[in-house]
């Protein structure tokens, strides 16, 4: 994409508003463009559940949670 960092407002807008269907067309015109899948580019360029969010909107595996340890068990 154009220049340094992400158009958020754009990634919203096209993740949002668009069909299953349109999505996989989306991924495959990226991948052609780009040279490298959309679920890529957002894992490099954005984070935390903003990334977790996009990938899902994507339907794009996302990472298991990493259990946190209670305090006073173990």
């Amino acid at each position: 994409m154009k220049g340094l960092g992400t158009d958020d407002d754009t990634l919203c807008r096209v993740l949002v508003s668009r069909c299953e269907v349109d999505m996989v067309q989306i991924k495959e015109e990226f991948q052609k463009k780009y040279k490298q899948t959309l679920a890529m580019f957002i894992s490099d360029d954005v984070s935390g559940d903003y990334k977790d969010l996009c990938l899902a909107l994507l339907g794009e595996q996302q990472p298991a949670p990493v259990e946190k340890k209670k305090k006073g068990n173990s």
